[in-house]
């Protein structure tokens, strides 16, 4: 079986800890990659792979900068991002739908 080259947003969405990710920035302006990783009890290296792979498909956007010789991450969710979530929840509420049987 051949090695998928490139997933699709509705593939990254999906997998669990890139959805907390994506909704956490749904719900606030910005968060501060502190503030993810506390919310979402993550550790630096398990947040910051997802949040490349996020990043990468221009699903969220990752600003960096320094303050008081401290470096500052700050993630934001894009408009593709956006999108990706609602088409991803849409998905989700058709399943639900479909499973207890109404249309």
């Amino acid at each position: 079986m051949g090695r998928k080259t490139h997933d699709t947003p509705r593939d990254l969405i999906s997998e669990r800890t890139r959805l907390a990710i994506i909704s956490a920035l749904a719900v606030n302006p910005s968060l501060s990659f502190g503030e993810l990783k506390q919310l979402l009890e993550l550790s630096d290296g398990n947040l910051s792979v997802h949040a490349r792979k996020l990043e990468d498909a221009n699903l969220i956007q990752c600003k960096k900068s320094i303050a008081n010789r401290m470096s500052r991450t700050v993630y934001r969710i894009t408009r593709s991002g956006r999108v990706a979530l609602e088409d991803y929840l849409n998905d989700m509420e058709e399943l639900i739908r479909s499973i207890r049987g109404k249309k």
